[in-house]
């Protein structure tokens, strides 16, 4: 047998019931604490209109003679009765000091001794309260009568049934119940708008749903290898995921402050306060090369903040480079096999031509020339995997024209540090310079030349060119990443050859320099030993 799953209600009806309970509680609450503090007023008025027709009647002349009659009851009866009557009041009881009735709404009680405690009375004093009389419960009144000589020779004790005041209560009922009716109408109408608008607030969802939403929401952006960071119109970060906190290399609790006080000045900071635009826009942050993109958040139509996403190219951009580095190896061997090609047909046309002697020479000066450059490098440079970078930019050159040459006083022995960083410097400043040099004033001489050396501890790296050299004033920025002068082609990666060189430099522990003689002059030192500083700082 299954059981029948009861619905739950929804956030709105919920936030109804309990409104209504709440408003229903207040209300009930109040018209409680209402009724009784009218019943206290009301026991309070009619305890004073008891004290103030008992004083009027003690003061009257007539009482005072009937007390002294022989028979009281036979005066003070019809007096008490007509008062009482007149003053709409429960009982008026005349007695005498020793405590004896004269006068009561029941003759058989006339003659008989008062029950209550009258001695306060007899001192001279005036009493109220509510007490439990021979007629009930009654709010009463009591006052001392005297004589000629100020000496008490009675009491006159006046009071008002409970009854009586019940039905005044229960006159006033139907105000109350109005009040109440009125309240609570006012306070489900309010419910009413209430639960409306929370369900408008929240998209109709219920706590359930929200909460799994949440912790979706949690775990998707806490697990996708994306940065994510967003903040609002005052630029104070909203969210930051784990993968943003990795690549930015910030702290969690970041939440909550701005921007500019967390991130160091830089492309990146620029990009996510907006004060530079771009999509998908390449960035250096740390020893991290990342793509980041920069969206606003529209809610409802009103932008209420910005989103910034980063992706890791780190390893896609190394392999973009050894791609480039493999191209230019495979386009170098194109341009020496294009080369040979020709020399051969030469030699061979030589030959047919019975000029063996011409085509010995020439086969024994292209062998030299190539040997020559071979044996320069691999004597001068110990490296073997920067000889070949070497061998392969000096071919490149040769296929656009451009000399390349190797200074004399190279020479880089044994251990130069870390091989990938003497790569990336040595190979991005070559690309440069040839590029520079390929811009040189035609007819001009166009040429490359590099300079390695081990100086002191440190590895020292000159690259000079005969381009047009570096304008003025720009020797600082063209190391800031996404800064070019080259027409980048639609999908390419400009401007981060020299931001990566001035960032392995920082990185252990080096500097750059830039110089225009004759051309763009750069200059970079790199210690042997590990002088690194730390990735942030660089």
């Amino acid at each position: 047998m299954t059981s029948v799953r009861r619905p739950r209600l929804s956030l709105a009806s919920q936030i109804l019931v309990f409104q209504l309970a709440i408003v229903l509680g207040a209300l009930l609450i109040g018209a409680l604490a209402s009724y009784l503090n009218e019943s206290r007023q009301l026991d309070q008025r009619y305890e004073k209109r008891s004290l103030t027709i008992a004083q009027s009647v003690a003061g009257m002349p007539s009482v005072g003679d009937g007390l002294r009659d022989s028979d009281p009851s036979r005066t003070l009866q019809p007096l008490a009765e007509g008062i009482r009557k007149a003053s709409g009041a429960s009982f008026v009881v005349i007695a005498g000091a020793n405590g004896i009735r004269y006068s009561h709404p029941r003759p058989a009680m006339i003659g008989k001794p008062i029950d209550e405690d009258f001695h306060t009375v007899l001192a001279g004093k005036t009493w109220t309260g509510v007490e439990h009389g021979t007629l009930g419960v009654s709010a009463r009144g009591k006052a001392p009568i005297f004589d000629g000589q100020n000496r008490v020779i009675g009491i006159v004790s006046v009071g008002f049934l409970e009854a009586t005041l019940s039905q005044q209560l229960a006159a006033m009922l139907p105000q109350l119940a109005l009040y109440l009716l009125v309240a609570l109408a006012l306070g489900v109408a309010g419910s009413i708008f209430l639960a409306r608008r929370l369900k408008r607030q929240t998209f109709g969802l219920e706590p359930g749903e929200i909460a799994t939403l949440l912790e979706t929401r949690e775990a998707s952006l806490h697990g996708i290898r994306e940065g994510a960071v967003a903040t609002d119109v005052n630029g104070r970060i909203t969210l930051l995921n784990d993968e943003a906190r990795r690549l930015l290399r910030v702290s969690s609790d970041s939440v909550g402050q701005r921007l500019t006080d967390v991130l160091p000045p830089g492309r990146v900071r620029d990009l996510l306060i907006g004060e530079a635009t771009g999509a998908d826009e390449v960035v250096l942050a740390a020893d991290r090369v990342l793509v980041v993109s920069r969206m606003p958040v529209v809610v409802r139509g009103r932008t209420i903040g910005h989103i910034a996403t980063f992706r890791d190219r780190t390893e896609l951009e190394s392999l973009l480079r050894e791609l480039d580095d493999a191209r230019s190896v495979s386009e170098a061997l194109r341009a020496q096999a294009h080369d040979f090609s020709n020399r051969l047909h030469t030699i061979a046309g030589l030959i047919e031509l019975g000029r063996q002697e011409e085509a010995i020479q020439l086969t024994t000066e292209s062998s030299s020339v190539s040997q020559e450059l071979t044996e320069s490098l691999l004597e001068r440079v110990g490296d073997p995997v920067l000889g070949a970078l070497l061998l392969g930019k000096s071919a490149v050159a040769a296929e656009r024209g451009i000399q390349f040459r190797l200074s004399p006083d190279s020479r880089l022995d044994g251990d130069a540090g870390h091989p990938r960083d003497l790569i990336t410097v040595v190979g991005n400043l070559i690309d440069n310079a040839l590029d520079a040099a390929a811009t040189s004033p035609d007819g001009g001489p166009r040429w490359v030349e590099v300079s390695i050396r081990q100086e002191n501890g440190d590895v020292l790296i000159q690259v000079h060119d005969s381009g047009p050299g570096i304008a003025v004033g720009e020797t600082e920025r063209i190391f800031s990443e996404g800064y070019t002068t080259k027409m980048a082609s639609p999908g390419s990666r400009r401007g981060l050859g020299l931001a990566l060189v001035k960032q392995v430099a920082a990185r252990r522990g080096g500097e750059v320099t830039v110089l225009n003689q004759g051309g763009a002059l750069f200059l970079v030192r790199l210690p042997l030993t590990a002088k690194r500083v730390p990735v942030a700082t660089a």
